[in-house]
């Protein structure tokens, strides 16, 4: 039994709400997929902060129209996926990483902000580090500096302390081969 106009309303307006909120969406044909894989695609999705949706293709196209997705209507075409995230790596990586595993998801396309990605593409991108990781190696880019120079301010009065203790010790030896 098919959806009345007001569930259709209600479907397109919550899909396009993650729409406009997202960075990247891809889409993955996910014929042949059992109920427990599609449950454990879900649920890593979930985990990685992307919103996976399995949509009929003109409500997916109308949720994409009139927005920097609306080339992606084109490829809306069999038994998809919607993967849409606020990080256009984390969504590549769940549907690339799930599709490595389970021959039967398949990456159709993706896009970003007016721009349609191959399957290919997707999965370039899906390689990349994700938004965290970048963060991460930023800070430690910019913490190896101040690091070091507290180091080598560090080392100055070590030496200097290292240089007395020396000298203390030179004398102490003088001492006791003059007594």
């Amino acid at each position: 039994m098919g959806l009345s106009i007001e569930e259709k309303k209600a479907a397109v307006t919550e899909v396009g709400v993650h729409v406009a909120q997202a960075q990247a969406i891809v889409l993955a044909e996910y014929r042949g997929l059992t109920v427990k894989e599609m449950t454990d695609l879900r649920a890593k999705a979930r985990k990685s902060g992307v919103y996976l949706r399995v949509l009929k293709n003109t409500i997916g196209r109308r949720a994409v129209s009139d927005t920097p997705f609306s080339g992606l209507a084109d490829h809306m075409v069999g038994a998809l996926a919607y993967g849409m995230s606020d990080d256009p790596v984390a969504v590549a990586k769940v549907l690339a990483e799930f599709a490595k595993g389970n021959d039967k998801l398949v990456l159709k396309a993706g896009a970003m902000a007016n721009q349609v990605l191959s399957s290919q593409e997707v999965k370039k991108l899906a390689s990349m580090p994700s938004r965290d990781e970048l963060i991460a190696m930023l800070m430690r880019t910019m913490q190896a500096p101040v690091t070091k120079f507290v180091q080598t301010l560090n080392e100055v009065p070590s030496k200097f302390v290292r240089a007395l203790a020396a000298v203390r010790d030179q004398k102490a030896a003088q001492e006791k081969a003059a007594a």
